[in-house]
């Protein structure tokens, strides 16, 4: 079941994902391959804008397999769930694994950030964080990405090539290598052959 260019990766804790245009769809798509009883937690932003409830959650609950819900303030993270953040807050993991919820300053525009998640969760993973970077159409997650492989976690980038909007992916292969640059179906392969092994 592994792709032929990727083995499987070990000692992965948690997934962290963004993604902004095109990314309903790139989610769906990679998320759609994940195995019953997936143990692995995922942390998602996908930008949307500010003024409407978000519909994520039930969208995606209804379509995938493992329990889908919008972040909460101070919420334990937990196996095997899927977290989207809710719109006009940051999400960030704190060291305790509990995610937290916040205000600050938009970043590239944007709130919920794919950098602030992406680096809150990389100080605490570190080498046990999967981090995965998919369309859109601004820098945002570039700078996130680089720190999580500065902090030893695993990167992955959509192909630009394959993406909707190509702007994000190719802004993060501007500013570091990731350790892989795969198309959707690679990167779902990917996830389906991980195992949830906390250490």
């Amino acid at each position: 079941m592994n792709d032929a260019a990727t083995g499987p990766i070990r000692g992965i804790e948690a997934i962290v994902v963004g993604a902004s245009a095109g990314g309903v769809e790139a989610l769906l798509s990679i998320f759609g391959d994940l195995p019953q009883g997936f143990g692995v937690p995922i942390i998602a932003v996908l930008h949307l804008p500010d003024e409407r409830r978000s519909q994520l959650a039930e969208v995606f609950d209804r379509r995938i397999s493992m329990p889908v819900l919008e972040a909460r303030d101070k919420e334990l993270i937990k196996p095997g769930t899927l977290y989207f953040a809710g719109p006009g807050y940051h999400l960030s993991v704190e060291h305790d694994h509990s995610l937290s919820l916040s205000q600050e300053d938009r970043v590239h525009h944007s709130r919920p950030a794919i950098d602030f998640l992406f680096a809150s969760a990389a100080d605490t993973y570190g080498c046990s964080l999967l981090a995965i970077l998919l369309t859109g159409a601004n820098q945002d997650g570039a700078r996130g990405l680089a720190h999580v492989k500065q902090q030893g976690g695993t990167t992955v980038v959509q192909d630009p090539t394959e993406a909707r909007v190509a702007v994000m992916p190719r802004a993060a292969l501007a500013l570091h290598t990731p350790d892989h640059i795969l198309s959707l179906s690679q990167i779902g392969s990917l996830l389906a052959s991980l195992e949830y092994s906390p250490c």
